[in-house]
């Protein structure tokens, strides 16, 4: 039963066919409060997943190789799929589904990846775009280098990176270029009075 479910519901525990090992669990995704249902051995990125709905975080290899489940926590980027829910409880987490703002207008970084064609299928670009989030955040104008070192962690089978590449560095500018009071959401061409030099 979903999260959506048990709020119609009103619902406060578990449901007959969830066993007496499940232990309820409670995070904040994406800036709100939510709450589920979870075995002590379900991973972070099978809670987000099946139990909240949050499915824009991909599941690839399942052992900390590929990077296509990867989160923020608490502002830095984990492998969901090497996480239990569990460990999770209390926190913040940040998935693919919280870049956006909620009229629907796209994160620099996902604007970015779509106007430099940093993705085919799809399958891996969310782990990419977690990834970006946190580099971006810690070094607002990366190299071309230091944009290949950080993202090595993530595997991708269709694009051969360069796009991937040169969409991390357009986002840079784009990002560089954002009012603060855009509120993480401004597009490009605003002025950069308030950044720090």
């Amino acid at each position: 039963m979903t999260i959506a479910a048990r709020e119609t519901t009103g619902a406060t525990g578990p449901t007959p066919e969830e066993s007496s090992s499940k232990v309820r669990i409670t995070l904040e995704v994406n800036g709100k409060t939510c709450t589920g249902w979870a075995e002590p051995r379900m991973t972070l990125a099978d809670f987000l997943r099946d139990e909240l709905g949050f499915t824009g975080t991909h599941l690839g290899c399942e052992h900390g190789v590929c990077g296509a489940c990867t989160v923020l926590l608490d502002g830095h980027s984990v492998r969901s799929c090497l996480m239990f829910a569990v460990q999770a409880a209390g926190h913040s987490v940040v998935t693919v589904e919280g870049m956006a703002s909620e009229d629907g207008e796209l994160h620099p970084i996902q604007r970015a990846f779509s106007e430099k064609h940093g993705l085919q299928c799809g399958f891996c670009t969310p782990g990419f775009l977690m990834s970006t989030s946190e580099l971006l955040e810690q070094n607002r104008k990366p190299t071309e280098q230091e944009v290949r070192e950080y993202l090595s962690g993530n595997l991708c089978r269709c694009t051969g990176y360069q796009n991937i590449v040169e969409a991390v560095l357009y986002a840079s500018e784009l990002m560089t270029y954002r009012r603060p009071s855009d509120g993480g959401t401004g597009g490009a061409g605003a002025s950069d009075a308030g950044e720090e030099q």
